[in-house]
């Protein structure tokens, strides 16, 4: 497994465009076989950060992710509403084990 946290910071005035274009883009995201779970939070205080947690059964699985469609789609829809550019940081698993990460993928 493999977790990725994108933080991104958004202009206040692209919150909702922001928001639309993520949440299709992690929509079609867990139907992708290689992604365990792809959340999208808002920081509490600062409505104008994200994180995007996204969990990959294997290292490959990101890669095959960025060539979808959806992703180039998103990619593209919010490049200019960011108020700087999105930056990672990826996590080896530890608890819990793989089956732990696996839900119903809400739509």
């Amino acid at each position: 497994m493999l977790i990725v946290h994108v933080h991104i910071r958004v202009k206040p005035e692209h919150i909702d465009a922001f928001l639309a274009a993520t949440v299709e883009n992690a929509r079609q995201s867990v139907l992708e076989p290689g992604i365990a779970r792809f959340d999208v939070v808002q920081q509490a205080d600062d409505p104008t950060r994200f994180v995007l947690v996204e969990v990959y059964r294997t290292a490959d699985d990101p890669a095959r992710h960025k060539g979808t469609s959806h992703y180039q789609a998103w990619r593209d829809a919010v490049a200019d509403l960011m108020a700087e550019p999105r930056t990672s940081v990826k996590f080896a698993n530890l608890f819990p084990g793989e089956a732990g990460w696996d839900s119903a993928h809400a739509v």
